[in-house]
């Protein structure tokens, strides 16, 4: 018996990827659309994203933006001195959670390093010209 607990499946090109990028939904605040508006054209062109997965592709969206949001927040506050207020502990825990959903769906639609090599964005296998670790080795004994 094999099991795969913690290895995730390789993603790959869907037959019913959407081939035109959808608007982003109204209700994104204006941070997590534009990360809608940079992500959207990368899932369309490695065919891995379908009218099914948009809910989860809003859910980073809205994290992302929420988390950007609050450090624009934290680096803007001031006391009524004018003077940079210290941060809010509250919000940073916030922000981090919000960093680590976002951080996680970017993973499951491959908008990560490691989550792109599994989708295949990645290197070829017939890259061996290339290999600088094949540099001066006689390949034919490889």
């Amino acid at each position: 018996m094999t099991h795969l607990r913690g290895i995730k499946p390789a993603l790959k090109s869907d037959a019913e990827a959407l081939t035109k990028a959808p608007k982003p939904p109204a209700y994104l605040s204006a941070h997590a659309k534009a990360e809608w508006k940079r992500v959207i054209p990368q899932l369309i062109a490695r065919r891995i994203i379908t009218r099914a997965d948009l809910a989860g592709v809003e859910a980073y969206c809205s994290a992302a933006g929420a988390a950007q949001q609050i450090a624009e927040h934290m680096s803007t506050a001031t006391l009524p001195n004018g003077e940079p207020a210290l941060p809010d502990l509250k919000l940073g825990g916030l922000q981090i959670r919000y960093m680590q959903a976002a951080r996680q769906l970017a993973a499951e639609y491959g908008l990560t390093p490691t989550s792109r090599a599994r989708v295949g964005s990645a290197a070829t296998d017939d890259d061996e010209d290339d290999n600088p670790l094949m540099i001066g080795r006689n390949r034919a004994h490889v």
